[in-house]
């Protein structure tokens, strides 16, 4: 599974003032990705605004980026849901041909035990036709996988193959790097700590401000892969305040300002999601035009 070894990005769904998907835009973003380093694309994924897109958008933006991308970089899916069954059947039902693994979140809301957040990724994976990275994000599920789980999940089940690990933890992202077998990746869900965790061992980052500083961004894990600390960290410390601005206001609306300073596509977002303030948007011009 070298291919999710580097930096993969959670792609936004942009759209148009009237809240239709902006295809154009999309188009320009995955392009975007493409040219600048990056490594592997995840298609509706949680910054991809998932949640609001009905069943025919989330075709048409899927469709989209693989026309887009052309073959030329590996596609993660996200797949997932607090209801084992439905996600099951759609692990099963959906057409998988042009992605190569699924990104699956912890179940959400209804705050599962570990032997639940077990038997729910077991149940899934199993059917599942393509490998799965399981998605550890307890700030929006309410429920941390813990360390001892991903262990379990990642000897038990050989279809299961990584952990996008974003508790923010370094700690825990260390004892799973530890503990899981060498060929299971640990790849940070976090962009503050992606480099920390890849000089540990992790194997990588799915970002998301990586789709707006793409180049500086891949480049930075690229070195901190290569145990180029020094360099690596150079790189780290001149993006982190973007980072931080990013995620003020919430996902995706502060990435989402930064690619409409880029010229990539609008800054819109669906209810209840509200669009960054014109103070943020401000913030963020300074920083890309410091960062010329």
């Amino acid at each position: 599974m070298d291919k999710f070894f580097g930096t993969g990005v959670a792609l936004v769904t942009p759209f148009n003032s009237d809240k239709s998907v902006d295809v154009a835009g999309l188009e320009r973003l995955v392009k975007f990705q493409i040219s600048n380093g990056i490594n592997y694309l995840v298609v509706l994924g949680t910054t991809g605004e998932p949640a609001t897109l009905t069943s025919e958008e989330k075709e048409l933006v899927k469709k989209t980026i693989v026309k887009a991308n052309n073959g030329a970089l590996p596609l993660v899916l996200g797949i997932g849901g607090n209801n084992t069954a439905e996600v099951a059947s759609a692990m099963q039902d959906t057409d998988l041909s042009d992605f190569d693994a699924v990104l699956s979140v912890s179940p959400y809301y209804n705050r599962p035990t570990q032997e639940g957040i077990y038997q729910h990724f077991m149940a899934v994976a199993s059917v599942c036709p393509k490998p799965v990275i399981i998605y550890n994000v307890p700030s929006r599920t309410g429920a941390n996988i813990e360390v001892d789980t991903v262990v379990r999940l990642a000897n038990d089940c050989k279809n299961i193959i990584a952990v996008k690990e974003a508790a923010g933890s370094i700690v825990q992202a260390m004892q799973m790097i530890q503990n899981t077998p060498t060929d299971f990746m640990v790849i940070s869900g976090d962009d503050a700590i992606a480099l920390p965790m890849v000089l540990a061992g992790g194997a990588g980052v799915i970002s998301v401000i990586g789709q707006g500083l793409p180049e500086k961004f891949a480049k930075l894990i690229d070195l901190g892969l290569q145990n180029d600390a020094k360099n690596s960290f150079t790189l780290q410390y001149e993006i982190l305040d973007s980072i931080d601005l990013i995620f003020s206001e919430g996902n995706p609306a502060g990435i989402k300002a930064m690619l409409q300073k880029l010229n990539i596509c609008s800054d819109e977002v669906r209810l209840p999601l509200v669009k960054a303030s014109e103070e943020l948007h401000q913030k963020i011009q300074t920083f890309i035009n410091n960062d010329k």
